[in-house]
């Protein structure tokens, strides 16, 4: 309630423009995206869109006249830089839209931006698990789900319900599984929903390896997701360094030069651990982002836990001004 208050506040006198012309903040606020674009299939999982066309072209507008934007690969020294208004820009996943919508946008504003490619949706495009969730449940032709594995209780919609809050309860109890557990919920959620599993080619939703070299060729940086974008912590030492070094030696065949940036799959306090890092070192990456909010400051600077603040499809021109404005109030999961 108070943030909402502060957002319109913001937006609706002077206090907005004085700040940013005045305000100055310590460190860089690292937005993240990760799809964007027009939006035309609803039976996807929503949660992953971040802007439309326009709204991205609007942003990119407010940052390119209002902030200092820098890439993920000048983050350190951007952090160190004194007081300012520095913005970093990150996509993640390999979206093909990253592509076709966002590159031409940044192009557009002069702006360079970071992608983080999961390398094995490239390699075998192929529907994510939270987006067959999305399509199996609401294709269903039946009421609700029985309470099963990591479904603490049953969950039910209406006839007349668009069952997203149902697909974002089911896909945060799924983030923590094995991938061959995973697999195994997956098809009993095919029979509990009456839905059978996704079949539809998802070739045309994930960047081609000839996209991924045209975002480098256009200025912008590199860096991996991982292969199949697990949550590693759930994982032991071995696959988790297979999941990192595959995707990394992946993407340094395919761009011919060193990658050293990552990003952690889902991105929660608890999806990578100790051994993680200790891996991530070995495979010489220098960078690493988490996806829950905050400003990368220098007093609590830590290059392999930099922190990142989303960007919602719901976010509207004030509520993005207010985030690049007050980023210490706004920058939260």
């Amino acid at each position: 309630m108070l943030r909402s208050l502060a957002t319109r506040t913001l937006g609706a006198t002077g206090l907005g423009r004085m700040l940013r012309r005045l305000g100055r903040w310590e460190g860089v606020l690292v937005l993240n995206y990760h799809r964007v674009g027009d939006w035309s299939d609803p039976l996807w999982d929503r949660g992953l869109w971040s802007a439309s066309a326009p709204a991205l072209a609007e942003q990119l507008g407010v940052l390119a006249r209002e902030a200092e934007v820098v890439r993920a690969d000048e983050l350190e020294t951007a952090v160190h830089a004194g007081r300012g208004r520095r913005v970093a820009l990150t996509f993640d996943d390999g979206y093909r839209d990253n592509h076709d919508v966002a590159l031409p946008a940044l192009r557009a504003a002069g702006l360079q931006a970071t992608f983080f490619v999961a390398t094995g949706f490239l390699d075998r495009p192929r529907v994510p698990w939270w987006d067959e969730v999305a399509w199996m449940v609401r294709r269903s032709p039946r009421p609700s789900l029985p309470a099963a594995g990591p479904l603490a209780g049953p969950i039910a919609w209406g006839p007349g319900d668009d069952r997203e809050p149902q697909v974002q309860a089911i896909a945060a109890a799924l983030k923590p599984l094995r991938p061959a557990e995973l697999e195994a919920l997956l098809d009993d959620l095919a029979d509990a929903t009456g839905s059978g599993r996704c079949p539809v080619d998802w070739t045309r939703h994930w960047m081609t390896w000839d996209m991924v070299r045209a975002l480098r060729e256009g200025g912008m940086a590199v860096g991996a997701h991982t292969i199949g974008h697990p949550m590693l912590s759930a994982l032991d030492a071995d696959e988790q360094r297979a999941e990192i070094e595959g995707s990394l030696a992946r993407l340094r065949a395919e761009l011919g030069e060193p990658v050293t940036l990552f990003s952690y799959p889902y991105g929660l306090p608890s999806a990578h651990d100790a051994r993680t890092i200790a891996i991530l070192r070995e495979a010489g990456v220098e960078t690493a982002f988490t996806y829950f909010g905050g400003v990368a400051r220098p007093g609590g600077w830590d290059p392999l836990a930099v922190p990142r603040a989303s960007v919602a499809w719901s976010m509207d021109g004030a509520q993005f001004r207010s985030l690049v404005t007050l980023p210490r109030a706004f920058a939260r999961w």
